[in-house]
């Protein structure tokens, strides 16, 4: 192939693989739509009327917590509505929820290893007649922040913390590093006469910045993501079985009761306690897979490897450009 092939190729490669951002004209694409005469208007639109729909909904139902619950839920649609069109983020989601989803034999090892303790730990929270009456009184929109507030904090960690896996993947490149992540990829020529030109020195380009660095910690993000979820519905439905088994009427009515002194219906409850306890193990697990070592290992070994792929290509793809 000529090297424009190849370049289009590349291209091409790097779409289908959720490295949009690695492509040059994406990364203009998206950097327009990043400037504030696009972006204002939008957020000032949104949070208009999710405003208005919450401050409805508020005086509809008479609990003053739907309008900020409201405004968080139409506020998150809208950002990820932006990201997936705008933003050139849908092959990003598409490719790593179909590596997640597609490698769901690692969920065992994983649920084995991060489960254990977790379970045991949360079993006592679920047997404590606090924990019921704080949960179970929740209005549906109080629940629903409370579920938002621990998404919100565990994406953050994530912002904080990923940005040191894709640091730590560029750190050592050399020729073998680059002719092992092009193997089998439109670059694997190129590569293979980079590195044979003394003159050429395509490692000098391993250094991952800017949307393409970005592009890397969305993959890493959204990776991690799936699979708390994926446990922690596991946690869920381990709940949901036990309170069946556990729970009784006599119970529930010594532990909860409504505003009104009422006994709480015992689905509800435990419902609304299941899904409290199961959004507080996501954000354990998510700051676990992060902070421990064995589990980083476990949580991140498949996409690793693709982590590298990606930054060898990059550096061999730049230096291609720059020696046309």
């Amino acid at each position: 192939m000529t090297r424009a092939e190849t370049l289009a190729a590349t291209d091409e490669w790097f779409l289908q693989h959720g490295l949009s951002y690695f492509v040059p004209e994406r990364r203009a694409d998206v950097r327009n739509a990043l400037r504030l005469k696009r972006t204002v208007p939008l957020v000032v639109l949104v949070a208009l009327v999710a405003a208005g729909a919450g401050g409805v909904l508020a005086w509809a139902t008479g609990e003053f917590s739907a309008a900020p619950a409201t405004l968080v839920a139409l506020g998150g649609l809208a950002v990820l509505w932006y990201a997936l069109t705008a933003l050139h983020a849908r092959q990003i989601v598409t490719w790593s929820l179909g590596r997640t989803l597609g490698s769901l034999r690692r969920v065992l090892p994983m649920t084995t290893r991060a489960l254990p303790l977790l379970l045991l730990a949360i079993t006592f929270l679920f047997i404590n007649t606090e924990v019921w009456q704080v949960a179970s009184n929740l209005s549906v929109a109080s629940l629903w922040l409370v579920v938002a507030l621990f998404s919100i904090l565990a994406i953050l960690f994530l912002l904080v913390r990923l940005p040191e896996e894709v640091d730590r993947t560029d750190d050592d490149v050399d020729d073998a590093f680059l002719l092992r992540a092009c193997r089998g990829t439109p670059l694997e020529e190129p590569c293979r006469a980079l590195v044979e030109d003394p003159t050429a020195d395509p490692a000098a380009y391993a250094e991952v910045t800017g949307y393409a660095r970005w592009n890397l910690i969305l993959v890493l993000m959204i990776v991690q993501t799936v699979q708390v979820v994926l446990l922690s519905l596991t946690v869920f439905a381990f709940l949901m079985v036990f309170g069946w088994i556990i729970m009784t009427e006599p119970v529930l009515t010594a532990w909860t009761t409504n505003t009104d002194g009422s006994s709480m219906d015992l689905n509800q409850a435990l419902l609304q306690v299941s899904v409290f306890l199961s959004a507080f193990s996501g954000l354990y697990l998510m700051v676990s897979t992060v902070t421990d070592e064995d589990y980083r290992a476990q949580f991140f070994g498949g996409v690793t490897r693709e982590l590298e792929r990606a930054v060898g290509m990059r550096a061999v793809y730049l230096a291609l450009r720059s020696a046309g």
